[in-house]
C-alpha cells in the first residue's frame, strides 16, 4: 500500500541551496503476509471469484491430457471400481444379500464415495503442494483450497450423468432373490441438488482444517489415507446399514447415522432407488455437520494464514 509523501525544502548550510526532503507517512502501511481481519479476508476471497473459476475449469481440461482416453478416464475410473466391489462384495462375499436393487445401490456409493474423498484429499494438500505459488504471489490462501474443490466438482459432473444413466438403465436389475423395485424418474430425483451442496460444504470445511495441518506436519497425508478407508467402511457403501445392527452391533449403526457421507449416500439412495424421502435425521445430520464444518473450518484456515509458504 503506497504512503502518502510529505515534502518539505530546506536550504543546505554549506552550499545555501534548497533541498527537497520526503518524508513518509507509514501509519497505513500493511505488513506483507499479515493476516487480515475475518471480514475482509471474506471479502478478498470474493474478489477473486473469477480465478477461482477459471483456474478450476483449466484445471479440470488439462487433467488426463497425456493420456490417450483422456478425460474418459474421469468416468471410467468409478465404473472400473464398482464392478471389482460388485464381483468381490456382490457375488462372492453376497454383501448384497437382502438389499433391493444392489447394483444402484452400489453404483450411488461407489460413484459419490470417490466424488468425496477425491475432493477432501485434493483441497487438504492443496497448500502444501502449491508452495511456489504461495510464496510468489500474495491472494487469500483459502483459494487454493476452495478452487480444489470447485474443480473436483466441475470433474465430478459427467461421472454423475454417467451415476444417473446406469441407475435408470441397471439399477433396479434383480440378483438371487432380491426383490425387483422399479426406478422411475421423478421429482425425487432433484433432492440431489441440495444434498450434494451440503456434501461440498462438509468437504470443504474438512479440507480447509486438513489444508492448515498437512501445511505444518506433511506425515498427516498418510492419516488421510487412512482415515478415507475408516470412512468408507464406515458409510455403507456396499453393504446394508442394518447389516451389522441385526448381529447387535448397535455401535456401529451409531457411528454410521452421524457420518456425514452415509447420510448422503441414504438421502441419494432413497430418492433414486425406492422414489422416497429419507430420514428427516438424515438431513439434520447433514447440515448440522455441513454448517459446523464451513465455520469451524474456515477459521481454522483463517487463523493459520501467516504460517503458508514459509520454508518448513
Amino acid at each position: 500500500m503506497a504512503a502518502p509523501a510529505l515534502e518539505r525544502a530546506d536550504e543546505s548550510p554549506e552550499s545555501g541551496e534548497a533541498r527537497r526532503v520526503a518524508q513518509l507517512d507509514g501509519s497505513n502501511l500493511i505488513r506483507v503476509g499479515a493476516r487480515p481481519g475475518l471480514f475482509r479476508y471474506i471479502r478478498e476471497i470474493w474478489d477473486f471469484r473469477h480465478f477461482l473459476y477459471y483456474d478450476s475449469h483449466s484445471r479440470v481440461s488439462s487433467a488426463n491430457s497425456y493420456d490417450s482416453l483422456g478425460r474418459v478416464w474421469m468416468i471410467l475410473n468409478p465404473i472400473l471400481f464398482g464392478t471389482a466391489y460388485f464381483f468381490v462384495f456382490g457375488l462372492i462375499l453376497q454383501t448384497g444379500r437382502g438389499i433391493d436393487n444392489f447394483i444402484g445401490y452400489l453404483i450411488i456409493g461407489v460413484f459419490t464415495f470417490r466424488f468425496f474423498t477425491a475432493a477432501v484429499t485434493g483441497g487438504a494438500n492443496a497448500i502444501a503442494g502449491n508452495q511456489k505459488v504461495v510464496q510468489a504471489f500474495n491472494f487469500p490462501r483459502a483459494c487454493l483450497v476452495i478452487s480444489t474443490t470447485v474443480r473436483e466438482l466441475f470433474s465430478s459432473i459427467p461421472m454423475f450423468f454417467v451415476m444417473a444413466l446406469l441407475v435408470l438403465t441397471i439399477g433396479d436389475m434383480q440378483l438371487g432373490d432380491a426383490e425387483e423395485v422399479p426406478i422411475t424418474l421423478t421429482w425425487h430425483w432433484l433432492l440431489f441438488f441440495p444434498c450434494i451442496l451440503l456434501a461440498l460444504m462438509v468437504m470443504l470445511g474438512w479440507s480447509l482444517a486438513l489444508a492448515r495441518a498437512v501445511n505444518a506436519h506433511n506425515d498427516i497425508k498418510h492419516l488421510i489415507s487412512f482415515s478415507t478407508r475408516i470412512l468408507f467402511y464406515t458409510s455403507a457403501v456396499f453393504f446394508s446399514a442394518d447389516r451389522y445392527s441385526d448381529l447387535g452391533v448397535n455401535w456401529l449403526d451409531t457411528v454410521m447415522s452421524l457420518n456425514p457421507l452415509f447420510c448422503v449416500l441414504d438421502i441419494l439412495r432413497h430418492a433414486w432407488l425406492y422414489d422416497g424421502a429419507a430420514d428427516p435425521s438424515r438431513w439434520i445430520v447433514l447440515g448440522s455437520w455441513a454448517a459446523g464444518s464451513m465455520l469451524i473450518g474456515f477459521l481454522i484456515f483463517w487463523h493459520g494464514e501467516e504460517s503458508y509458504g514459509k520454508e518448513r
